[in-house]
């Protein structure tokens, strides 16, 4: 009898364990869900809010969260912007990740054509500021350039920094905090 118990205790540890590695089984949150909270959290804290779109996959996407979150310029970051992540493009195994109206979202702002990370930039009334797309110059605002992505390249940084210029508050030790740990990136 004894042992029975402990069979059948450590069977129910063992399916407990193994049910707490598995999906979760509750749908992502709606990209207009999450949208909407940033939009509150920006107006309430002065701030834009600062989209990625991202997939569990993706190694840039993962150096771009890295890089924003280094301690070198999280500061900066979390000073000017409301962080959201948008799951975009998983593998069909997975797919249950995504968020919903992510991909309608990220195709509306021709992130289809740019690949992850691609990141927005809304004020806190939900007019874009910004995108990652780099343009040659005299291209309108809203025609697809090359996506920065996670910027690496000197060129990236460079565009990656004008924008930030444009959508917040940003002095020159942030400017240099920033080009040196992007730069970090091309490793």
């Amino acid at each position: 009898m004894k042992i029975r118990l402990i069979f059948i205790s450590v069977l129910l540890i063992f399916c407990g364990v193994m049910y707490s590695q598995t999906e979760p089984l509750t749908e992502p949150e709606s990209a207009d869900v999450i949208l909407e909270r940033a939009y509150r959290q920006a107006a309430r804290e002065k701030k834009n809010v600062f989209v990625s779109f991202h997939a569990s996959w993706c190694g840039w996407c993962r150096k771009l969260d890295a890089s924003i979150n280094d301690p070198s310029c999280s500061e900066y970051f979390n000073r000017n912007f409301v962080f959201v992540h948008l799951t975009v493009l998983e593998s069909k195994d997975k797919k249950n990740l995504e968020n919903p109206g992510a991909p309608e979202m990220y195709s509306k702002y021709s992130g289809g054509k740019a690949g992850i990370p691609f990141f927005l930039i809304f004020d806190k009334k939900g007019k874009l500021l910004a995108d990652s797309f780099m343009r040659k110059a005299g291209d309108a605002p809203d025609k697809p350039g090359q996506n920065i992505g996670c910027p690496a390249s000197d060129e990236e940084i460079a565009a990656f920094v004008e924008l930030l210029k444009k959508t917040s508050k940003i002095g020159e030790p942030d400017i240099k905090a920033i080009k040196e740990r992007f730069s970090k990136n091309r490793n």
